[in-house]
């Protein structure tokens, strides 16, 4: 009966539905549970990562305003230094942090909250408050910074005027000519409520408009921007709440904050209008709310409240789910807890990501090596190898997540055998003679077909 029930065990994938992690490794987490919390146990919001003398950075909000952490060699986050928020409370849902230079600039959106401008040039060992505006920017909803043209973008801006706060403005442009003193340029646009987020990029910027959709516009004059499209009518329409642009320039994928709408991948046209060409997402069927999402060429990196971090492969035409991690393992009939913020621009390529509840983690996603040629479904790599440099297996069947691996000798001889679990690859270093060698993979599929892959390797 015990061999039975290890067989079973060695055959039977697990799948991905329950699990906490999928092509994603845990690398750290932060949190502290004396940080004022709401009713709900919220304490956590956005996160942003930066890199100075060669040194990475990650930041973080809460509560009670903004944390910072150095990330060590060792894949740690040690916690280094914390700006108190101008306003902080339990009632705190949403802080944003943006990076230019050598300053952080961090905002709240609840209470009469403030611009903070933090000084970073004496990281490790301390981040300095240099300004806290709290007239212009009593509450600000979201930050971009167009770091070429040195423009602070402002989503959401209720300003003060003799203590009292004024109506929201959509959106505010600012010059950060002189980093630690921000000139305003632009308001608007003057025909809608809110501009929620947006992204910028060689002028052109992409704002996220809530139930207005889309729009686009060229600020190549930023006080008086060229009006280009507005995406207000598309498929799975909800609130349409934030976007990221590919490095390359060709896509852009946006998602609508509301249960059960699909994230949105679009082709970018050469005058920098947007089309909609395929709809995706995890869980979709069950409510989902997608969040925060930031692109490479090939990835998109999406912050999915209940459904944890999920990383999709832009190059089908239908974006396929390839890694996830599930930073918020509870039940919850409200579908907009867990992860908020996902940052992925670190030179070492680790991932940021924070969550409303159990604040901010440090993973790893092996992009290199989702970067291989991903139409076949057994891929080895390089093949030949030798056996000190080893090779790289991996599985493109993205709905098995558990396979096992068996490398015969050309007699038939079985000299090794793995079972790999919760991700699709696995790097190996076989100790064994130069030679060419057979190599089988086993896994069974939802209809409980056992499925054999194979393949020859040549080791020198």
């Amino acid at each position: 009966m015990k061999i039975f029930i290890l067989i079973l065990l060695f055959l039977t994938p697990n799948l991905s539905v329950g699990q906490i992690s999928y092509n994603i490794t845990f690398l750290d987490n932060w949190s502290n549970d004396t940080l004022t919390a709401n009713s709900s146990n919220v304490r956590y919001n956005d996160c942003w990562g930066v890199e100075l003398n060669n040194q990475e950075y990650a930041i973080a909000g809460s509560t009670e305003g903004t944390h910072f952490f150095k990330i060590t060699n060792q894949n740690k986050l040690e916690h280094i230094d914390f700006i108190a928020g101008h306003f902080n409370n339990m009632s705190v849902i949403h802080r944003d942090i943006k990076t230019y230079k050598n300053y952080a600039y961090a905002v709240c959106d609840e209470g009469e909250s403030s611009l903070q401008i933090i000084d970073l040039t004496y990281l490790p060992d301390s981040a300095h408050l240099v300004s806290n505006n709290d007239s212009s920017f009593a509450r600000v909803h979201n930050l971009f910074i167009d770091t070429t043209n040195a423009l602070l973008y402002a989503g959401g801006v209720t300003p003060k005027l003799n203590g009292i706060l004024q109506p929201t403005i959509s959106m505010q442009v600012y010059s950060l000519a002189d980093p630690e003193n921000p000139v305003l340029i632009y308001t608007g646009p003057n025909d809608i409520n809110e501009v929620h987020d947006m992204y910028v990029r060689d002028n052109i910027a992409y704002l996220n408009c809530g139930f207005n959709g889309i729009r686009v516009y060229d600020f190549s004059n930023p006080a008086s921007p060229v009006y280009k499209q507005n995406l207000n009518v598309y498929q799975d329409q909800g609130y349409n709440h934030q976007g990221w642009l590919t490095p390359d320039g060709n896509t852009y994928v946006f998602a609508d904050e509301t249960g059960g709408k699909r994230i949105k991948k679009c082709d970018v046209a050469p005058d920098n209008t947007l089309t909609i060409k395929a709809l995706f997402g995890t869980n979709y069927e069950g409510n989902s709310v997608p969040h925060n999402i930031m692109l490479s060429n090939e990835f998109a990196y999406v912050a999915y409240y209940n459904e944890g971090l999920r990383i999709y492969d832009l190059r089908h035409n239908t974006p396929i789910e390839i890694a996830h991690y599930d930073s918020y393992t509870e039940d919850s009939p409200f579908n907009m807890q867990g992860a908020w913020g996902v940052y992925t621009e670190l030179p070492s390529k680790r991932i940021l990501l924070s969550d409303r509840h159990n604040g901010l983690f440090l993973v790893d996603f092996r992009e290199d090596v989702f970067l291989l040629n991903h139409a076949e479904e057994l891929l080895i790599y390089p093949n030949p190898s030798s056996s000190s440099d080893g090779f790289t297996l991996t599985l493109n069947k993205h709905d098995v997540s558990t396979f096992n691996l068996f490398l015969y000798d050309m007699q038939g001889k079985e000299i090794m055998k793995k079972v790999v679990s919760n991700k699709s690859y696995i790097e190996l270093r076989p100790k064994v003679s130069s030679g060419t060698y057979h190599l089988r993979v086993e896994y069974t599929n939802f209809s409980d077909d056992l499925i054999q892959l194979q393949k020859k390797i040549v080791i020198n």
